[in-house]
């Protein structure tokens, strides 16, 4: 399992350009790594997930405000898809990602958050996307996702109005799987990765396109593109292997092939 960690609390671990090359390398460790089967990504202090993008860094720098300083500045001008992929827009992460929040999870964070797969929060955060109270646009998908995982209307008021809902809405919108007492956030969301890194590989991920895959399409054509994901499942050497440990009693041994 990934381990990924917002590692800038004294800014609320807002994105800075460091922080997004970073987060661009991780996803790409998960997706090339087969020995990394489920991520999870959270926020350092408890203060924030992750507050978005950092006004003073990263926005100057993407819209020409300001010249690159340091090597994370000109890693990120020399790759305009960077950011993109960053937030899993342009990119998806390829296997499960649990997303662990800590406290206010805003713009660019909540952006980060519609992109994962499951979510698991404190009581104390908050979430929305501000960004048009500070005359930007929510760049990193957050709109399209937002109106896709709960209610359209509520969606909208969201979008724009700015204001932040606190983890008990999020929860009752769908927006979470869970909210848990601090102490107890970074265990479940453990919990939930091991749960899913326990089954077989090749299963996970194919389980995984066809809830990703498939929306917003015709039924037929889900079921369709659904029969395609599955067949490779019923032929790999992994579907063998659980049902022979089914029936022998026994934990099933995985190897991705």
């Amino acid at each position: 399992m990934l381990w990924i960690t917002l590692n800038r609390p004294e800014a609320r671990n807002a994105l800075s350009p460091e922080l997004v090359v970073r987060l661009d390398r991780a996803w790409c460790e998960l997706r090339q790594d087969p020995e990394l089967r489920a991520a999870v990504v959270t926020g350092a202090g408890d203060r924030a997930f992750c507050a978005g993008a950092d006004l003073a860094r990263l926005v100057p720098l993407l819209g020409g405000q300001r010249a690159p300083e340091d090597e994370w500045d000109r890693a990120l001008l020399a790759d305009p898809a960077l950011p993109a992929r960053a937030l899993l827009v342009e990119a998806d992460a390829g296997k499960p990602v649990i997303a662990a929040i800590n406290g206010v999870a805003a713009g660019g964070g909540l952006e980060l958050l519609l992109a994962t797969d499951l979510r698991v929060s404190v009581p104390e955060a908050r979430f929305g996307l501000p960004e048009v109270k500070r005359g930007l646009f929510p760049g990193g998908g957050g709109p399209v996702r937002l109106s896709r995982q709960i209610p359209w209307a509520r969606a909208m008021e969201l979008c724009l109005t700015g204001e932040l809902i606190d983890a008990g809405e999020a929860l009752a919108l769908g927006l979470l799987n869970r909210v848990v007492p601090r102490e107890e956030l970074l265990e479940t969301a453990l919990g939930l990765a091991q749960q899913i890194a326990a089954n077989g590989p090749i299963a996970v991920r194919a389980t995984r396109a066809a809830l990703r895959e498939t929306a917003g399409l015709s039924e037929a054509r889900a079921l369709e593109h659904s029969k395609q994901l599955a067949l490779p499942v019923f032929r790999s050497e992994d579907s063998v292997e659980g049902v022979r440990a089914f029936l022998e009693k026994r934990v099933p041994v995985y190897r991705g092939r």
